[in-house]
């Protein structure tokens, strides 16, 4: 019988410890995968594909976003902030305007990986 910890027994497997062994050493620490799994939950949003993708094409402000996809300033301020907050975008300000920008080519990455895997 394998003790899997508190009050868990599996009576029905063979256990292969080498592969455990090398997977445990290979596993990122809790921290980094409670990050990745923050990361991917702004995915979850249609919302925030949505401007994502409208990024994809343009630097835009409040203003645009909320034109192009139908919405208040205020509801795309607030996915806006989720989104600089698990930095997927960047602000830049010109004068009293702030306009938005993909933060880097990774994000483009995710979601064209993400949309290919949609696809199959």
């Amino acid at each position: 019988m394998i003790d899997l910890g508190k009050d868990e027994k599996c009576e029905f497997m063979h256990l292969h410890v080498d592969a455990v062994e090398k997977v445990r050493g290979s596993l990122p620490d809790e921290e980094k995968q409670y990050e990745l799994a923050e990361l991917f939950s702004m995915f979850a949003d249609t919302t925030r594909i949505r401007i994502l993708y409208a990024l994809f094409e343009a630097e835009m402000c409040v203003c645009d976003l909320a034109n192009l996809l139908g919405m208040t300033q205020s509801a795309i301020s607030h996915q806006l902030a989720l989104l600089k907050r698990a930095k997927l975008i960047r602000p830049r300000r010109e004068g009293r305007a702030v306009f938005y920008s993909l933060a880097d080519g990774h994000v483009r990455t995710m979601l064209d990986q993400g949309m290919e895997h949609v696809n199959e």
